[in-house]
């Protein structure tokens, strides 16, 4: 019998937050739990802070629930293959196994804006949608998620674009908006130049816009002309957690 719920954890260069999720309806059911990410982001300073968080999400009383983890690094097989935000000792361990060695169960481990998609797709934006569909996430950095025909697309890295000779997301994340004091109207002409050239390489039939300041999206989205259709996500800061559940159901 497949579960009806799952727990996901989603862990950020900051934060690792988690919840209780229902699969069928693709909301949380429990409170979101979060505990700080140590400093440096070491490999067992994390491991030690995602146990702590599971322990505030298990029910002792009932069966363990299934667990999806997405985190900021490329995931190949089980292995991280980059470090964004976290110390850069994550790049070529086995992270699957040792989130499974030190969480007592299987797990299912994704990238964390490739989780955002998959919610976004089963549970918001995307659903439905056919083609080509983009998620970017505009935070500290730039992720991006693709989807075709509702089929995820593992591990593309559009924040690393290089634009004028930039990395994209360092002129274009919402962190630089805020490193820069920039006004809503001066960040839309980076976005512009940053989508357009999405745009022209990739031909989407939607963008998605989703992280936390995609709950200011009135302030910056109709500001964007593009021939793509562009709308925020659904789910915000919760689509990691969501995502990396669903996972558990195939």
């Amino acid at each position: 019998m497949t579960a009806s719920r799952a727990i996901g954890i989603d862990i950020g260069g900051t934060g690792i937050k988690g919840a209780v999720v229902d699969l069928d309806a693709g909301t949380l059911v429990s409170d979101r739990h979060k505990v700080a990410t140590p400093p440096g982001g070491r490999p067992d300073d994390i491991l030690d802070a995602t146990v702590e968080l599971l322990s505030e999400l298990d029910d002792p009383s009932g069966p363990p629930l299934p667990i999806g983890v997405c985190f900021p690094a490329i995931v190949k097989r089980g292995l991280t293959l980059s470090a964004a935000n976290i110390d850069a000792a994550w790049i070529g361990l086995p992270a699957e196994r040792l989130f499974e060695e030190r969480l007592g169960r299987d797990i299912h481990f994704i990238n964390d804006a490739d989780a955002a998609g998959i919610a976004e797709e089963r549970y918001g934006a995307a659903n439905g949608a056919d083609g080509l569909v983009i998620l970017t996430t505009l935070g500290t950095g730039i992720g991006s998620a693709f989807l075709n025909d509702g089929v995820l697309v593992p591990n593309t890295e559009l924040g690393h674009l290089e634009i004028d000779g930039y990395d994209a997301e360092e002129r274009a994340a919402y962190s630089a908006m805020e490193r820069e004091s920039l006004s809503w109207e001066e960040w839309a002409k980076r976005l512009q130049r940053y989508y357009g050239v999405v745009e022209a390489l990739f031909s989407p039939d939607l963008f998605i816009v989703g992280g936390g300041v995609s709950k200011h999206h009135e302030h910056f989205l109709p500001l964007l002309d593009l021939d793509t259709p562009i709308v925020p996500a659904v789910h915000r800061n919760n689509a990691g957690i969501l995502g990396a559940a669903s996972l558990t159901r195939r």
